[in-house]
């Protein structure tokens, strides 16, 4: 893991960590792992806004025969690639509530089963090139629900680009259930 400290802001930028990106690609057939790189940004640790700036490869569809430009299916596969690298370092790094009070057993644990996408949104600005392209996710807001069904409510955007002007946008909100009680 590289870690570059913004000294003036207190913004924390964490590079790709290879180890955990295979780990969380793991579940995904070899040729639906889109995510390449992602980096890991957090501003200031009071405001508790975390974003990733991912980097993505689409060789061939998983599904259907070449369309030369990147729609909803892949959308959401990425989303979910990047959605599930930026939990897994929240966790690993304790970069924000409540995820700095996770192990990474409890996330492995919780990737599959227990993330869940509550509501899906995207809009396509104009067509992105599937073979080489951008994607930032940024988590707006994180709150923690107890009681008798405890959970994780995420609400995020995300927006995907590409050297020519291509340009996809959406707002989903995750839910994470069954979430891990501490004392």
């Amino acid at each position: 893991m590289t870690t570059n400290q913004a000294q003036s802001t207190g913004a924390t930028v964490l590079n790709t960590d290879q180890m955990l990106l295979d780990g969380v690609l793991e579940p995904y057939k070899e040729n639906c792992r889109y995510l390449k790189t992602a980096r890991v940004e957090r501003d200031a640790p009071e405001d508790g806004s975390l974003a990733a700036h991912c980097t993505f490869e689409i060789p061939e569809s998983c599904y259907i025969a070449d369309t030369g430009h990147f729609n909803s299916v892949e959308f959401n596969i990425c989303y979910n690639q990047m959605a599930y690298y930026l939990i897994a370092k929240a966790v690993e790094a304790s970069l924000i509530e409540p995820f700095n009070s996770w192990s990474m057993k409890d996330y492995w644990e919780r990737q599959l089963p227990n993330i869940l996408i509550a509501d899906f949104r995207s809009t396509f600005r104009s067509p992105v090139r599937s073979a080489s392209f951008s994607g930032t996710l940024q988590f707006v807001r994180v709150t923690q629900r107890s009681g008798d069904r405890p959970m994780v409510l995420i609400d995020t955007t995300c927006r995907y680009t590409d050297t020519t002007g291509g340009r996809a946008e959406g707002a989903v909100k995750l839910v994470i259930t069954n979430p891990p009680s501490r004392p």
